[in-house]
Order: structure tokens, then C-alpha cells, then sequence
């Protein structure tokens, strides 16, 4: 086997991105003999993805620069199920319209990450309702089910966790679920010739149980590898933040708090994800690692991973618009804002309130910051306003606009004819919508 053959699996290696492989020698001299077709499936859940997907997606795009050829799996049928790996309990489940509604949503996600219109190996989108949907029960049990131990599946380490959990225990419907993922794995196999499985850590049981079944079914050699999940080196939960989910839809997770999600990463982390979730060498983020350690106090990692996910996720435009709205933030200068910047945040970029003319009447400014979480008291707004030390829009306010809120709020001074951004401070930042 030569270094040319494994040279994606060394990269994915020197990455920290293989968490367990099956037959590794094997694998490499397989995926070094031509071009391979894998998969990665991606359950609708929810009507995005968020960043827990991001690794598993952009490994499949690895795999296609590698010259391999990605399946891009929407669980329309498994979507339905809910997978039971290493989940505390039962998982709600979605009606068939919701669900495929958010299959069509997802589907459109995953086009972004990887190349549909490359030749031989362009990508293809797959649902395995396709193959499920009309499937009757007695086929289902005879053909799959009988291939399977039941003995083996309740020693899986997912299943074992959520049996031996007091007042948990778990359904037949998502005990049923590795079936199904095994039988995704057999179909693919015997549709597009897919030998290969990727997913993450917690999916290592149902990937193992795929490839005996496409074995069993196909009499096909198959094999199967994880990536980690990814954790936080002060163990918090990656990819939450006090408002949930990083979300991959900008409707849900706007470019701007995306973008900031990155830049808050802890120095104990940003060399990690530079190397899971940019295509930068390994040679380069060495180089940046070692200049960051030379520095006393804010490291260039942070910046660097914001600028390189975001452009990847949100193109370049949504790269913009998040350090556009970063630095009018830092400078206090807010011209160059667009009003699809200032919807950003009120999305969730900033604390943000929507308020009426008619309420700022009579009202003075310490109550309207104390009721809107601006300030914790009217004492903090007045010390504020004896300093100058209010703005609006820029506009520096004083004690005497204490009591002048509606000419505050005027507006001829609204940004779009709706947008205060209020500063209280240096740091302390309120959007108000008025109406």
C-alpha cells in the first residue's frame, strides 16, 4: 500500500476526524484502487441542521475532493422512527407531513457542502422513504429482520444504556431503528455500489450492523468509519449556546451569532476545530498554533476559524455581513449597516425589543431600560446618562432626555424607519424596533 493510497486517511487521522474504522488496511487499499462511493445519512429532526452535522458533512466533502463519490442520506423513513443511540429517552414523533417537509428543507442543506455537477463522482441526494415506503411488514420481517440477533442488538452499548436506565427502557420502534439504517446501508450498496458508511461515534453499533447486512444481502464487502463527536475542552455541550442550537439555516442562527460563536471559542479549542472544520493544511494551522503561542492575550485562531466557517457555511456575502456588523458594533459607527444586518440581530445578534410610540409616551428612559433588561436600575441608566454615556444610533443622550423618550425614539432617527440601537456604556448593547 502506498502513501498515495491512504494519504485521505492519514489527513482525516492527522485531523483527529476517526474516531473507530473497520479493516483500515483494507479500507485504504480499497478507497486507493479507484473511486469509491459512501454515504452519510442525516435524520430530519428538525427543520435544519445544526453544527453537531457540520464534521460528517464536510468529511463526505473530503471524500469527494479525494476523487470518492458522496450519498448525501435524508432519513424520510428513519425520520419517522427516531434513532435511540445514547438518548436518556423516547424521542417525540413528528407526523409524516412534518417530517417530509423538513427532508425537503434538509435535502437543500446538504447541496451546499458538497458538489452535485463534478463528473464521475458528483454527488447524489438520496431518501430511504424510497425504499421503506412501500415496503410491507411481513417482507420487512422476513427479509431484514430475520438477519438479525436480537440477542446482539440488546448488547449494543446504546440499546444496553437505555434498558438498564430505571423508568426508561425502550419501544420497539426505535429498538427497530438499526434495522432500518442497516437496511439504508444494503440498498445503497446494491443501487449505487456504496461501500462505505460514515457517521458519527454514536452511530458505530447501526454502521457495523449495515455492513453485515449488506454482506448478508449482497454478498458485498462493506466498511464503515466515525468521526467524533465533538466536545468543548471545558466539557459543555459543542454547538449550544444560553439560546440553543447553532443552526445551519440562517433563518434560525444568524450569520452574525454564527459567526460570533466562532469567535468566543476558547483557546483551548479553536486549533481542534480549525482542523475538524476547515479545509486549511495541517501545515498551515500547525504555523498559526505556533505564532498564537507566541502571543500575550488575544490569539488570531478565533478570527481566523469565525472568518473560514462562516465564508463556508454563508458564502462570502454572509462572511460580510457578520464583520460588518461585528466592527459597526466595536466602532459604534452604524451607517454602513443594512436593514437585512439590523433584522441579524434582531434575530439574535443582540437583546432586542419591540415597543410602540404610543407606550414611550410619559414613560422615562429609566423604567423603559429596567422593564427591557437594558440596565438593572434607573440608577445605572442615570449614572449612564450624566456621562453621556447613552446613545442612540450614535446619538449621545443626557439627563435632560430622561423624560423625551418619544423625541428619542423620532422617526426621522430610526435606522430604516424602525431601528434604535441603543448603547448603554461600552459594552451594553439593546435594539429596539419601534412601531
Amino acid at each position: 500500500m502506498s502513501d498515495d493510497q491512504n494519504a485521505l486517511l492519514q489527513d482525516l487521522q492527522a485531523r483527529g476526524l476517526i474516531n473507530q474504522v473497520t479493516a483500515v488496511e483494507e479500507l485504504a487499499e480499497h478507497l486507493g484502487s479507484g473511486s469509491r462511493t459512501l454515504y452519510c445519512g442525516f435524520d430530519p429532526t428538525a427543520d435544519s441542521l445544526h453544527l453537531g452535522h457540520l464534521v460528517p458533512l464536510l468529511v463526505l466533502r473530503r471524500f469527494q475532493e479525494a476523487g470518492h463519490k458522496p450519498i448525501a442520506l435524508v432519513g424520510g423513513a428513519t425520520g419517522l422512527i427516531g434513532d435511540p443511540s445514547f438518548k436518556a429517552a423516547e424521542r417525540q414523533l413528528n407526523t409524516g407531513d412534518v417530517v417530509a417537509d423538513w427532508a425537503d428543507k434538509i435535502r437543500g442543506q446538504v447541496s451546499q457542502f458538497i458538489d452535485f455537477d463534478c463528473g464521475e463522482n458528483a454527488a447524489v441526494v438520496a431518501n430511504n422513504l424510497d425504499w421503506t415506503g412501500d415496503m410491507n411488514v411481513l417482507a420487512f420481517l422476513r427479509d431484514v429482520g430475520k438477519h438479525f440477533s436480537v440477542n446482539n442488538m440488546i448488547n449494543k452499548e446504546s440499546v444496553k444504556q437505555r434498558i438498564e436506565r430505571e423508568g426508561s427502557g425502550i419501544s420497539f420502534t426505535e429498538f427497530s431503528y438499526m434495522l432500518l439504517q442497516s437496511l439504508d446501508f444494503a440498498e445503497l450498496n446494491r443501487i449505487h455500489g456504496c461501500t462505505l458508511q460514515i457517521g458519527g461515534s454514536d452511530q458505530w453499533g447501526n454502521i457495523v450492523g449495515g455492513i453485515d447486512l449488506a454482506r448478508r444481502m449482497n454478498k458485498a464487502q462493506a466498511y464503515g468509519l466515525t468521526v467524533p463527536l465533538v466536545t468543548k475542552a471545558d466539557g459543555t455541550k459543542f454547538g449550544k449556546t444560553e439560546s440553543g442550537a447553532i443552526w445551519l439555516d440562517p433563518r434560525k442562527t444568524s450569520q452574525y451569532a454564527f459567526y460570533q460563536f466562532w469567535m468566543n471559542t476558547a483557546d483551548a479549542d479553536v486549533y481542534k476545530f480549525l482542523r475538524y472544520f476547515t479545509f486549511m493544511s495541517m501545515e498551515e494551522i500547525c504555523g498559526i498554533e505556533e505564532e498564537d503561542a507566541q502571543i500575550q492575550g488575544r490569539k488570531t485562531g478565533q478570527a481566523i476559524l469565525a472568518r473560514e466557517v462562516t465564508r463556508l457555511v454563508h458564502g462570502d456575502e454572509g462572511l460580510r455581513s457578520a464583520e460588518r456588523i461585528t466592527e459597526a458594533l466595536f466602532s459604534g459607527e452604524l451607517s454602513g449597516l443594512s436593514e437585512q444586518d439590523l433584522e441579524q440581530l434582531r434575530l439574535d445578534g443582540l437583546p432586542s425589543s419591540t415597543v410602540t410610540l404610543a407606550e414611550l409616551d410619559g414613560v422615562p428612559m429609566t423604567q423603559l431600560f429596567a422593564d427591557h433588561g437594558v440596565a438593572p436600575s434607573g440608577k445605572q441608566v442615570k449614572d449612564a446618562l450624566g456621562r453621556n454615556a447613552v446613545t442612540f444610533n450614535g446619538v449621545a443622550k443626557s439627563m435632560d432626555d430622561n423624560m423625551k423618550l418619544p423625541e428619542c425614539f423620532a422617526r426621522e432617527n430610526a435606522l430604516y424607519g424602525r431601528f434604535f440601537l441603543v448603547k448603554l456604556g461600552k459594552k451594553k448593547h439593546h435594539l429596539f424596533e419601534v412601531q
